[in-house]
């Protein structure tokens, strides 16, 4: 009997895209507060720097104590805080009062971001479910930047858009786990260390400077396009829809295309190929160069970001690393404004696209070694390598049996004991499952 093919998890990418929206938005958000407060460009990176800081620094307080606490209770809690934070920087145009709204926000939106990943990574298939919420986010920033230009100036129409997202997500949150179902978690105990320490924390650190180098140029964006290439607002926020669209592409090759390749060759070569993307972006003085560049980068960036999201996730089937990676990114993502407005500052735009570039082919190098390492192989989450190289636990996947009850891909390799019975089993058609592809397409991670 085949198994059942997984469904999406609707609640958690619809968590996941009121969570991941902000960073999303941030140029138009940062781009707003500059003109509608009256803010340098560096001030206006500096709140947009603050927002995403408040968001990261949820992620690491709360990475061991969703299921202690609840997926629920902290999600609405999350959304909570990002309806009233970001509603009320909307609804002000006191700076302090933006400020003091946007940092409350943030630490809602890190709240419903950490909840979603560690859910997600106790999917079945948790780079499904990670397509998927990328896929949804990236619709709505997309028609976000095309409505907001035409209905006026003001700096709370994409923090509005922020509020209103979390409130239209938080009645779904009644279908996540309560505390009672969370206090008992499927894998291991709660206090249990840590699996893969050395990989996590490189693929943490790397990350973190992977999403600093993406947010750089993505907080400055707005500002290259209207002073470098010439374009209008509305031309603008046409061409981070479109550049967004062809996210949405991205997302769809990287769902059709699975662990075919592995993690290591999307994550290595789709780090070189943004590397290039900025550096156009960032030097283009037409408008065709910069939605060019622009386009191509936002093509490859969510592939990429995809599986960093699965690879994460593969390195502990709680979810600690999928939410400490996630938190790391978001520190990197914080950075990024103040980063890019001091780097455009004083090297220019070209020169910030360059030593963006450059970076990133630097953290390029652990990355992939991490995912050689740690995601590389092609045995599903759980199954036990035979001498010679055969998976040979596919269909103990496919019954219900605890995954931490067998090793870890990466645990050293078993001995098989043969058993010798005396009387020849029955066999009963369709009393086992199968372990063809639709097995592995279940059970991949």
């Amino acid at each position: 009997m085949l198994a059942p093919r997984p469904t999406t998890p609707w609640p958690l990418v619809a968590l996941f895209t009121a969570g991941y929206l902000p960073p999303y938005l941030l140029p138009t958000t940062v781009g707003r507060l500059g003109t509608g407060l009256s803010l340098t460009a560096t001030q206006a990176g500096a709140v947009g720097s603050a927002l995403l800081l408040s968001s990261a620094t949820a992620g690491f307080l709360l990475a061991a104590r969703v299921e202690r606490a609840g997926a629920r209770s902290l999600a609405r809690l999350g959304l909570t805080l990002a309806v009233l934070g970001y509603g009320t920087a909307a609804l002000t145009s006191t700076v302090w009062a933006v400020v003091a709204g946007a940092v409350l926000g943030g630490l809602g939106s890190g709240t419903a971001c950490t909840v979603a990943a560690t859910r997600i990574a106790a999917e079945r298939d948790p780079h499904r479910a990670s397509t998927a919420g990328l896929l949804s986010v990236s619709a709505l920033a997309g028609a976000v930047y095309l409505t907001v230009p035409h209905l006026g100036p003001g700096h709370g129409l994409p923090l509005a858009a922020i509020a209103l997202t979390a409130l239209a997500v938080w009645p779904l949150t009644g279908r996540l786990p309560g505390a009672d179902a969370g206090a008992a978690p499927r894998h291991g105990e709660v206090n249990a260390p840590l699996p893969h320490r050395r990989s996590g924390v490189v693929l943490a650190a790397s990350v973190a400077c992977w999403s600093l180098a993406q947010n750089s140029l993505w907080g400055v964006s707005g500002r290259i396009g209207l002073t470098q290439a010439h374009l209008g607002d509305a031309a603008l926020g046409a061409v981070f829809a479109v550049a967004l669209g062809a996210g949405l592409v991205g997302v769809l090759g990287a769902g059709a295309l699975g662990a075919r390749l592995g993690r290591a060759v999307p994550v290595g070569a789709g780090t070189v190929l943004i590397a290039g993307c900025i550096a156009v972006s960032a030097s283009a003085t037409t408008p065709a160069g910069f939605a060019g560049g622009e386009i191509a980068w936002n093509t490859v960036y969510p592939v990429v970001l995809s599986y960093l999201i699965g690879l994460a996730a593969s390195l502990d089937p709680r979810g600690r690393w999928a939410v400490l990676v996630g938190s790391a990114s978001a520190l990197g993502t914080a950075a990024g404004p103040l980063a890019g407005s001091v780097l455009a500052e004083r090297a220019g735009f070209s020169g910030m696209g360059v030593l963006l570039g450059v970076g990133l082919l630097v953290v390029a190098v652990p990355m992939t070694a991490v995912a050689v390492h740690a995601g590389g192989r092609a045995l599903l989450p759980g199954a036990v390598r035979r001498r010679g190289g055969t998976p040979a636990a596919l269909v103990a996947a496919a019954t219900g049996a605890p995954s931490g009850a067998v090793p870890q891909v990466g645990a050293p390799e078993q001995p098989v004991v043969e058993i010798e019975v005396e009387a020849a089993a029955v066999q009963v058609q369709g009393a086992y499952g199968t372990a063809g592809p639709a097995q592995a397409t279940a059970n991949a991670g």
